[in-house]
């Protein structure tokens, strides 16, 4: 994935309630799941989009549980399963998304410190707001966290019906 950030998510309702709900199913232990789709400048069409083509439930195996509540890692097994079943797909592991059970939508200074950058995060938090971020270095400074720039989440555009049928009164 390149590291030019995205301006747009593109995502759609039901991808949302997917999300939302597998985020805040282990609660008060984060959820996490991986991003599936296409980065942003990818095919045609909006450029500064990226697209959200499919969210992957991950399983929080962070090794000690009791901690689990505000931290979770991912299996990397699943991590490489995910990859390669998208690439099959024509698609990209975007980022991950989790959630913040006791706090709000916005990357703490581990999130922003783990990360892989530059990649995609959306994060459910506490009181049900869901954001997306994207995580890059800063340039020409290796030694400082790297920056969190939120990124809107957009519905698809709606496209007409194949047969262009009127369906009105």
């Amino acid at each position: 994935m390149g590291s030019d950030w995205p301006e747009r998510l593109v995502v759609d309702s039901h991808q949302l309630t997917v999300l939302r709900a597998v985020l805040a199913a282990v609660a008060p232990q984060e959820g996490c799941a991986l991003l599936l789709g296409h980065p942003a400048g990818a095919g045609a069409g909006d450029q500064a989009a990226a697209r959200l083509q499919l969210i992957w439930p991950c399983l929080n195996v962070w090794p000690q549980s009791e901690q689990r509540c505000e931290r979770f890692a991912i299996d990397p097994r699943e991590q490489l399963m995910a990859q390669k079943w998208g690439r099959q797909r024509g698609w990209q592991v975007l980022g991950t998304a989790h959630s913040h059970p006791s706090s709000p939508a916005i990357p703490s200074p581990t999130d922003c410190a783990w990360a892989f950058t530059p990649v995609l995060m959306l994060i459910l938090g506490a009181s049900g707001e869901l954001r997306a971020w994207w995580i890059a270095e800063l340039p020409g400074d290796s030694s400082a966290l790297p920056a969190a720039r939120e990124v809107a989440l957009v519905p698809p555009a709606l496209r007409p019906s194949a047969g262009g049928e009127d369906l009105g009164e």
